[in-house]
């Protein structure tokens, strides 16, 4: 298995960050690398019990004592409006938002605004955080914005007659769309951005064994478990493209690109679809609420 490693040396002193979903998998393993190299995380997460502990064990591996355990529910459009103004009384700078929580292959179920779970968490949500964030990147440009989405939004589709589920239902289509979206969320969001110094790029961690799996039935689970250790990757080696996409010196005027394993890659056509990105857009604005950036 070819796995992409970002080794570059990198100094992130005085550099705030938010990285969101981080109790476990990915997140955690970000965190706790940008923590080793010191910089300042934010790590907002639905379960502060559990990011309380997470946050203990940087800490104590790392010595940096700038990491901070905020509430961030990302099915609940107040819960983000809370982190998001409770984050800018303690910062006026952000220089990168790592926009990494997500939920899969789950029973079909609404966030708490009526919206599709999968669809509203990764990629609503972010939305809504994103905008909300947008004024203190640009104050601190330049500055990134980095999204995790996966190679299965090629699979996807956006369902213009049906975008949140209501007529027709799959968790695997729902997924697969939620991550297309992700992708042409990011497309768009970098045409906006031209000239304000923030960037932003998506990603594909790569198949990786963390709790992003728990909603897949006993069978699918019994099937892959065998095969996990062959093909799945660590979370530690599935955070390397998000480090690689945050952290990279070399990165600094790329936007609008989609890595895998720390390199460049293309997407899918239909992740190409101006028509569609900007499509996706409103129908975010019209849930959030939100006005063009």
């Amino acid at each position: 298995m070819c796995e992409g490693k970002f080794t570059k040396n990198t100094d992130e002193t005085g550099k705030v960050f938010i990285v969101t979903g981080c109790n476990t998998g990915i997140g955690k393993e970000t965190v706790l690398e940008i923590a080793k190299r010191g910089g300042t995380v934010y790590m907002a997460c639905r379960d502060m019990n559990r990011c309380n502990e997470a946050r203990d064990e940087i800490i104590k591996e790392t010595n940096n004592q700038k990491i901070y355990s905020r509430e961030l529910d990302l099915s609940s459009f107040d819960s983000i409006r809370n982190f998001a103004a409770g984050f800018k009384r303690e910062q006026d700078k952000l220089h990168v938002l790592i926009n990494n929580a997500g939920v899969s292959f789950c029973p079909r179920s609404l966030t708490k605004d009526g919206i599709e779970l999968q669809f509203g968490v990764n990629h609503v949500g972010h939305f809504l955080l994103t905008h909300l964030l947008l004024d203190v990147l640009k104050k601190t440009a330049p500055s990134r914005i980095v999204v995790v989405s996966s190679a299965l939004h090629a699979k996807g589709s956006i369902n213009v007659n049906d975008l949140n589920s209501k007529k027709s239902y799959s968790k695997t289509g729902a997924y697969h769309q939620s991550k297309l979206a992700n992708i042409l969320f990011t497309r768009e969001l970098a045409k906006r951005l031209e000239g304000t110094g923030v960037t932003v790029n998506s990603l594909h961690p790569g198949v990786v064994d963390t709790e992003i799996w728990r909603n897949l039935n006993g069978f699918t689970k019994a099937m892959t478990s065998p095969l996990r250790w062959a093909f799945f990757k660590t979370a530690k080696s599935g955070a390397q493209t998000s480090l690689y996409a945050a952290l990279d010196p070399d990165l600094k005027n790329a936007s609008g690109l989609y890595f895998s394993d720390c390199k460049a890659k293309k997407v899918s056509k239909a992740a190409k679809d101006d028509k569609m990105a900007k499509f996706v857009w409103a129908e975010s604005e019209k849930w959030t609420g939100v006005g063009a950036s």
